[in-house]
């Protein structure tokens, strides 16, 4: 099977199984709380969060009430989150940025989206795709590692696999795949234990398909 086929293999299968691909993120595709939410999830649960930010955007509701904050006020709201301190930093450095060049609208653009303190290729293409319906493949933890078990890529850089999997996977279904994605590792192929033995993707896994191999040259 060629790599492009299985590609497609693998959307229709992932479609098959999660037909509703939602983020883990509940930014409900609002723009300044998925910028936000974006920011605060490096290093970080979804879980957590999405509880710090119930409370979170009752006190900062605006890019503006974020970027002319008082100093600890933010880091305060977000104390249980990792990082806190640079993220507060970033945050509020991103939405100045984003108050005084964009007029408080959230660009689409990744050369601008980069220019936001914060924001990497993952969260902008997190962005692009669920705020804006631009596509982008975010090479988060998951995708970079069910990628490369796939067999799709051969390095863990995230750049690599980002520019991989954008030539294999249609855009307009980049976001929903990179959502499948992580319901996916999350349910069964887990970076610990991965269950195998209930795998819908299993025959089209190089890595099991190779532990299958080894254990036969084995005798296992």
């Amino acid at each position: 099977m060629k790599t492009k086929e299985k590609a497609e293999l693998v959307v229709k299968l992932l479609e098959e199984k999660y037909p509703e691909a939602v983020c883990g993120l509940e930014t409900e595709r609002d723009p300044f709380k998925t910028l936000v939410m974006a920011v605060l999830s490096a290093q970080t649960t979804d879980k957590i969060v999405n509880k710090v930010s119930k409370t979170l955007f009752q006190r900062f509701p605006t890019p503006e009430s974020i970027a002319y904050s008082q100093p600890g006020e933010l880091e305060a709201e977000i104390r249980t989150i990792g990082l806190y301190n640079s993220k507060a930093k970033n945050l509020r450095a991103a939405c100045k940025r984003l108050v005084e060049v964009y007029g408080g609208t959230l660009p689409s653009d990744m050369k601008d989206l980069l220019s936001l303190p914060g924001v990497g290729r993952k969260v902008a293409n997190l962005i692009r795709g669920d705020v804006f319906g631009l596509g982008g493949i975010v090479a988060d933890t998951h995708c970079i590692r069910i990628c490369a078990k796939l067999g799709f890529v051969r390095k863990s850089n995230p750049l690599v696999v980002e520019k991989t999997m954008d030539a294999l996977i249609p855009r307009e279904k980049q976001s929903d795949f990179c959502h499948r994605l992580v319901l996916f590792g999350r349910e069964i192929c887990s970076a610990k234990k991965p269950k195998c033995d209930v795998c819908f993707l299993c025959a089209l896994c190089d890595y099991r398909n190779a532990l299958v191999r080894k254990n036969k040259k084995a005798g296992i």
